[in-house]
């Protein structure tokens, strides 16, 4: 049988083939942190993205080989609650190019995989702030995260940020990103989110987008990096905000977006999704 280390080294090279991953420390990363270790005790219910119609599945035993393959494996399965599938997360993470010694936030982190993955990339000289809404989640993940001491772990919705920061991922499906999250960024500074319509009470689907700030001024590039089904955040979403994202979601799913405005102006063809005080735009 494999040893588990080869597993990991394996099952990280296979991530970065399927997701076209382009850093060295995103793959180091997965091949290094024990996913076992924070997606409780086995046997697993997981869940293949690609197997649409197959549904949850639960694995035959509690080796930890079965969680190292890219599949979602759930945390709470009567809530939907899934440590999310390597392969999309990873590509965000990637898609953020974390460096060593940045200063990162994690909003959502659930159980701390994915927040390992990225204390990882940014090492020893960096830091890693981890904010959970249940607080059950974040008592976990404090514990599970204990051994790395770059890393904070606080419970809370994440709309409040202290401090500046060069990277931020919010885990959960939102429907606009907060003005406190865009203040936060430093020039330079990167913003991966999911913007989602609510399908359910607790899952959501959109699309996954990355905003960059400028390296001087209030100016954010966009870009859409997939689509995505996600939990739903909880306390930073917005009904009327979301009304209009489905509409745009409707009218225009496949949209290639450029810019964050948050300049005041009427609203135009290019306006993808027009909100007081911001709009995704196309050109």
């Amino acid at each position: 049988m494999m040893p588990l280390d080869l597993r990991r080294r394996f099952y990280a090279e296979e991530i970065e083939a399927t997701a076209n991953l382009r850093s060295a420390s995103v793959v180091d990363a997965l091949a290094t942190v024990p996913r076992e270790q924070f997606v409780r005790s086995g046997p697993w219910t997981v869940r293949s993205e690609a197997d649409f119609q197959g549904g949850p599945r639960q694995t035959p035993d509690a080796d930890p080989r079965h969680v190292y393959h890219n599949l979602a494996v759930a945390l709470d399965p009567a809530r939907q609650l899934f440590n999310g599938a390597p392969s999309v997360v990873a590509m965000v993470i990637d898609r953020l190019a974390l460096k060593p010694g940045e200063r990162v936030v994690h909003v959502g982190c659930g159980t701390g995989y994915y927040t390992a993955v990225m204390a990882h990339c940014v090492g020893a000289s960096g830091k890693v702030t981890a904010i959970e809404v249940d607080a059950a989640l974040a008592a976990e993940a404090r514990a599970n995260l204990a051994s790395i001491r770059w890393v904070a772990v606080h419970h809370g919705d994440g709309r409040t940020i202290e401090g500046d920061v060069d990277a931020m991922l919010v885990n959960a499906g939102v429907t606009h990103p907060l003005d406190s999250w865009l203040d936060a960024l430093r020039p330079g500074g990167r913003l991966a989110l999911p913007l989602t319509v609510a399908m359910s009470s607790t899952i959501g689907k959109g699309l996954l987008i990355l905003l960059t700030r400028a390296s001087a001024g209030d100016e954010f590039e966009a870009r859409v990096l997939g689509f995505v089904a996600i939990y739903n955040a909880i306390g930073l979403r917005d009904d009327a905000a979301g009304r209009q994202l489905g509409a745009a979601m409707q009218k225009r799913p496949m949209v290639s977006l450029t810019r964050l405005r948050r300049d005041a102006h009427d609203a135009s063809p290019s306006c993808w999704l027009h909100l007081d005080g911001m709009c995704l735009s196309t050109t």
